[in-house]
């Protein structure tokens, strides 16, 4: 098995620093009884835990100190509008702390400030004018320990940028341009150009940050309407007013011809590539994984790949068209390119992983496939695949370049084809990397021809 990944990419697990941020939420949740109704309704109603709900952790001296958050990895990265210190750990998943504040306090992400406050009759006073990139509530009265509600849009600085309005105002319009870009072209080179040209256009007016924020809510919204598992759990976290604030990762699945494409439209956003995937010959496929530091979004960008290529630089260097399709080669020939016309293959969000299960299947019959992950440090499993309708034409052209049976089509063309997933997970101790095996693993069980065979 190859790694291919740099050193500075492999992530190791931070069982201290996890205890510092557990014990600081500890705290606060003893002191507030909002945020431990929070913490209650997170669990019990969306099968989520408070702390991956977490923008930030307001911390005063006697609670941590400075030195006790070097001691176990956090750097200083800069500080508030109010001179107090913000920490973070880079080499891990963690809320950032904010040190020596007046008292404790914990920030919880959401999509929308004015969404959460409505949902629970809160009359507070909203800090950021309508469709700012930054804006932030607080939550509750209890002095002992506070609880705010925060939403970012390409912003990651606790000083808020200057309101344009007009500016405001555009990034609907730009929202809509997402949202309703033409996915379907005679090609998807054309499908690729036409993204690049509505992205750069973006980029320009409100910038990368900005710009990559509004263009996955777009994609978000587009694979809901194509997922059950998603439609569902999106509405029980609706219920707390949070949306999607708890995402981890996005997952492209990309034909090998058009890979250098999808690496472009997400390096124009502001995407860097970190780590590579590759699982060895008897996997047969590959990843790039991109992060974006500023809105917090990382992809896994996945596609055929045979154990030669992943030395080079596949990302930007192109692949060839293959002589056979493997499980993400045959995906995206029967439904589209991820980018383009079939949407997101999952989403991953993070959850209390036992809990989620057990709700989704008990209140909407969802089920889940087999855990690919399954260590104290990480756990992840996919949502029953749901099928999709397969288009003729795609059939046809399979069928006769021999990349599928004749019976296969007939299946395919009857029956549709596994189509996305939502992915549970739940990660401890910070882990910020990926289970390669296990990963390798689940591809094989999304193969469209294996549920055939089991049809």
């Amino acid at each position: 098995m190859t790694a291919a990944a740099k050193p500075e990419f492999n992530w190791e697990q931070q069982p201290a620093a996890q205890a510092v941020v557990d014990r600081l939420i500890k705290e606060a949740v003893a002191l507030s009884p909002s945020a431990e109704k929070m913490g209650k309704g997170m669990s019990e109603q969306a099968g989520t835990r408070l702390l991956d709900w977490l923008d930030h952790i307001a911390a005063p001296s006697n609670a941590v100190s400075e030195s006790e958050l070097k001691e176990v990895g956090f750097e200083l990265v800069g500080q508030t509008p109010h001179g107090k210190p913000v920490y973070e750990h880079l080499g891990a998943i963690f809320p950032r702390v904010i040190v020596n504040t007046e008292a404790l306090g914990l920030a919880l992400k959401a999509d929308s400030v004015s969404d959460y406050l409505a949902t629970h009759g809160i009359a507070a006073e909203i800090h950021g004018q309508p469709l700012a990139r930054l804006r932030s509530a607080r939550v509750d009265r209890d002095e002992k320990a506070q609880l705010w509600v925060i939403e970012r849009h390409g912003w990651t600085s606790f000083e808020p940028p200057a309101y344009d309005a007009e500016q405001a105002l555009r990034s609907l319009d730009h929202l809509d341009s997402f949202r309703t870009r033409n996915r379907w072209h005679d090609n998807d080179v054309a499908g690729f150009e036409h993204a690049y040209q509505l992205i750069e256009r973006v980029a320009d007016d409100l910038g990368e940050d900005w710009a990559c924020d509004l263009f996955f809510e777009a994609e978000r919204q587009y694979w809901m309407r194509r997922n059950r598992a998603a439609r569902v759990q999106k509405a029980r976290q609706d219920k707390l007013g949070l949306g999607w604030a708890n995402h981890d990762h996005h997952t492209f699945r990309s034909g090998r011809e058009a890979y250098k494409y999808l690496i472009k439209a997400l390096e124009l956003m502001g995407f860097f590539c970190r780590e590579r995937f590759y699982a060895g010959a008897q996997a047969g496929w590959g990843a790039q994984v991109l992060e974006h530091k500023t809105t917090r979004i990382t992809i896994f960008a996945d596609v055929d790949m045979s154990p030669e290529e992943v030395e080079g630089d596949f990302a930007h260097n192109g692949l060839p068209a293959a002589e056979k399709l493997g499980t993400v080669g045959l995906w995206t020939a029967l439904h589209g390119e991820s980018f383009l016309q079939a949407g997101l293959h999952h989403l991953e969000c993070q959850f209390d992983f036992d809990g989620l299960r057990e709700q989704m299947k008990a209140e909407a019959g969802i089920g889940m496939m087999d855990p690919f992950s399954n260590f104290d440090h990480l756990k992840q499993q996919f949502t029953e695949g749901e099928r999709w309708a397969v288009d003729a034409g795609r059939i046809s052209r399979l069928v006769e370049a021999g990349m599928i049976t004749e019976d296969q089509g007939g299946q395919f063309s009857t029956q549709g084809a596994i189509g996305s997933h939502l992915e549970n997970l739940e990660r401890n101790n910070g882990f910020k990397g990926f289970n390669q095996t296990g990963i390798s693993h689940i591809i094989a069980k999304t193969d469209p021809r294996e549920h055939l065979a089991k049809a």
